[in-house]
């Protein structure tokens, strides 16, 4: 079996105005609403970071940031588990998210399960809304969701993995493409 092949497919530079893209998009939908701001721990988090910059740039109002475990899938798209599991620190669980509007930022949707499954929770939460944006949609999902807005659609071949690289988890801010060796 032949090693698989990386290579970069998007840098930071090029993913600066994708960042910008995803932000100008975004406030058409957040209106005048105060917004949750969720983070899909791992990449999901410091990209939620990276946006929140740029939408509050753009006057929208941010009241609270939380972070959610999310875990189906290892980052080398093998199963860990048959259900999607989640979870969130205990200090955020008492956070009211009655009536209010959540935007969920994730590195990349796949499948839809994790999404699927962050979206039943905030609402069985009490969110009023959800909103959901991911740097990457494989466009492969299985299930009737999708990302509100997207910042780049890459369809890539079967059994291809599109790997987000982003700090502080690693040292560039990328989008890589791996390959499987033959």
């Amino acid at each position: 079996m032949n090693a698989s092949t990386r290579s970069c497919i998007y840098d930071e530079r090029q993913l600066q105005p994708v960042l910008e893209r995803m932000a100008a998009g975004l406030v058409g939908l957040l209106a005048d609403d105060e917004i949750v701001l969720v983070g899909i721990r791992r990449r999901g988090v410091p990209l939620a970071a990276m946006l929140a910059e740029r939408l509050t740039a753009r006057g929208v109002r941010l009241v609270l940031r939380l972070e959610l475990v999310v875990k189906r899938y290892a980052d080398d798209l093998s199963l860990l588990h048959p259900q999607t599991r989640l979870s969130e620190d205990a200090a955020p669980t008492a956070a009211d998210l009655s009536g209010r509007t959540v935007l969920v930022v994730d590195d990349v949707l796949y499948r839809g399960h994790s999404l699927l499954r962050v979206v039943q929770h905030l609402v069985g939460r009490g969110a009023a809304r959800v909103v959901s944006t991911v740097l990457v949609d494989r466009g492969v999902s299985l299930l009737p969701i999708h990302a509100d807005v997207a910042g780049l659609r890459l369809d890539m071949p079967a059994g291809s993995i599109v790997e987000v690289h982003v700090p502080p988890y690693e040292a560039d801010f990328s989008i890589e493409l791996v390959r499987p060796g033959d």
